[in-house]
């Protein structure tokens, strides 16, 4: 009996340790991932604060770039952020809820979750392929908002379609059959008991699409950035400036890289905070759902 008590102890002793040597790998892992995320942002920050201020904001670019601020830049961006949501958002989320919900499970639905993960999984620049010669050429959108917003929207549907299929599945089968059994049609237990239900996971897709989306600069390079356009653009169907392809010009060609370096951390520095604020405005909005799921 003493050696058995002993051999348990023993394994309890090595399962401790184990355990503790586990989580201390993954804390030092953590702490280095967020190490150099902090050391890369600081060093943004620290290049571009030295830029950035409210006529860089506010104003156009002037002599070849060398000069002047970043303004029609980052309303190009604006732009093409609300347009790929536009077109990606309701398309990728009635794709996921007609996937889950309305489609038999087979082979044919099976091979459509596969090529979606595929299309996810696919570099940008073959995106912007795709959309110079579908938008640009095909439909005669030409270099144009439209073209880079509906590019970009086919870059994050595949995203939107499965974080939102994911969010479905995660809602308990009881919910539906509970909605169903108190004489609820299929359309309006979707609508009302699990859509609400999903919608925080279905948001946090929508952040990732949102994100990868304004940070892309292959895609709008073949269908609607310009290297220089100070004025605003008019209409749907003009090229745009966009922060991205800004900050790729100016970090890679130009007459004068003493003047235009600079300019691009300060364009590196806003387009961070971009970002963060539309992540910022998109956790609000899970929160927001979240709360009034709660109260419900």
């Amino acid at each position: 009996m003493d050696n058995e008590r002993i051999l348990r102890e023993g394994n309890h002793r090595s399962k401790i340790i184990k355990e503790k040597i586990a989580f201390g790998l993954f804390r030092i892992l953590s702490g280095v991932i967020v190490t150099v995320l902090f050391i890369i942002l600081a060093f943004i920050i620290i290049k571009g604060a030295k830029v950035v201020n409210w006529d860089f904001i506010t104003t156009p670019p002037t002599d070849g770039m060398k000069g002047g601020g970043i303004w029609p830049a980052i309303v190009g961006t604006f732009y093409l952020m609300l347009g790929s949501a536009l077109f990606a958002f309701p398309l990728g989320i009635m794709s996921g809820i007609y996937m889950h919900e309305y489609a038999k499970s087979g082979r044919v639905i099976r091979f459509i979750r596969m090529m979606t993960n595929n299309l996810a999984g696919i570099p940008s620049i073959v995106f912007g392929l795709f959309g110079m010669s579908l938008f640009v050429n095909f439909f005669g959108f030409g270099d144009s908002i439209l073209a880079g917003s509906l590019t970009l929207g086919l870059l994050a549907l595949p995203l939107v379609i499965r974080t939102t299929e994911e969010a479905l599945k995660a809602i308990p089968d009881s919910f539906r059959e509970g909605s169903l059994a108190l004489g609820a049609t299929k359309l309006q237990t979707i609508r009302r008991v699990i859509l609400p239900m999903a919608m925080p996971n279905i948001i946090t897709g929508l952040i990732l699409a949102l994100g990868r989306v304004s940070g892309e600069t292959a895609p709008i390079l073949f269908t609607c950035a310009a290297y220089f356009l100070p004025q605003l653009p008019q209409s749907v169907f003009d090229q745009c400036m966009a922060l991205p392809y800004h900050l790729y010009v100016l970090a890679t060609s130009g007459t004068d890289m003493e003047k235009q370096i600079p300019i691009a951390y300060g364009t590196a520095l806003v387009l961070v905070v971009i970002i963060l604020l539309v992540n910022l405005l998109a956790n609000a909005l899970r929160n927001y759902f979240q709360n009034k799921l709660k109260t419900n």
